[in-house]
Formats: structure tokens, C-alpha cells, sequence
């Protein structure tokens, strides 16, 4: 609507502001009761006596349905504002990682069985050190070897990638 409105929508439109509605939100309502007074007049053989008391009244409670209606629903986005992140990794991040777990595999079946079993309970199952080496009849201090021996290799053989 253009700010050339007639008197009548200017007040009806300053009600609604003064209600916490945005400039905006106020022309479209404003706007709406008028095509619902249009609307009625067309139905009803008979005019409307007070046109501006219907404008007025028509808005303020469409105004309090629309507000209902963001309490109830959410608030209504268009899809114009919505921007979509696709998060998944991309097709050169994923050849990456395959041979990234490829290549470790590589490097796991290099170690030895044992220190690989107990690598893996730590890395992989997360068990300490102390039920590792009750499981495997060991000392702690040898379950902590064969991790730091582990490692080294596990990391040597990566490097690079």
C-alpha cells in the first residue's frame, strides 16, 4: 500500500504499531481487512454503517490471530530466507578417508598380534591399561610398551597422509 493511504487506513494502521506490530505486518493487515470489507459489502444487500469501526475491529483481531498463530505454530519462514548447509563431507573428503582407513589397516596388520590386540583394546574398546594387562596376564608396565611401540609405528607408517 503507498503512504498516500486514506485517512481511515493511516489510523488503522497506527492502531496496529502502537500494538508492537512492524510496519510491514501493519500495511498487510490493513490491507486483509479491507478485502474482507470489500468481501462483506459484496454479500450483504445492506452497506456497512461504521466502515472505519469495521476496518479497525477486522484487523486488530486478525492481528491477535496471527500472533496466536506464531505462539501456537513457530514463527513462519519464508522459503526465500531459509539457507540450506549441506554438512555432509565432500566426494574428495570421503575418497580422503577410505584410503586413509585403507592405508591404516595396512599398518595395523604390520604389527604383531599381541601388541595389535592391545593396542586396539585401548584405542579402539578403551579399556586402561590395568584390565588390558589383567586380560592379557601382563604387567602394566608392559601393556604401557607395547601401546608406546604402537603408536610410534602406527604413526610412522602414516606420516604423510
Amino acid at each position: 500500500m503507498s503512504k498516500n493511504w486514506p485517512p481511515v487506513f493511516s489510523r488503522v494502521r497506527a492502531a496496529l504499531m502502537r500494538r508492537g506490530r512492524s510496519t510491514h505486518d501493519a500495511d498487510d493487515l490493513v490491507q486483509e481487512a479491507w478485502v474482507r470489507l470489500a468481501r462483506y459489502e459484496l454479500d450483504q444487500p445492506v452497506p456497512v454503517e461504521r466502515p472505519e469501526a469495521f476496518l479497525m475491529r477486522t484487523a486488530l483481531n486478525l492481528s491477535i490471530d496471527a500472533h496466536r498463530a506464531r505462539v501456537n505454530h513457530g514463527e513462519e519462514v519464508l522459503l526465500e530466507e531459509v539457507v540450506l548447509l549441506d554438512t555432509a563431507p565432500g566426494i574428495e573428503a570421503v575418497v580422503l578417508a577410505r584410503e586413509r582407513m585403507a592405508r591404516m589397516s595396512v599398518c595395523l596388520n604390520r604389527l604383531n598380534e599381541k601388541t595389535r590386540d592391545i593396542f586396539l583394546a585401548n584405542r579402539i574398546d578403551g579399556l586402561t591399561y590395568r584390565e588390558i594387562a589383567e586380560r592379557h596376564g601382563l604387567s602394566t608396565s608392559t601393556v604401557e610398551k607395547h601401546i608406546a611401540k604402537a603408536t610410534l609405528q602406527v604413526t610412522g607408517w602414516m606420516e604423510g597422509w
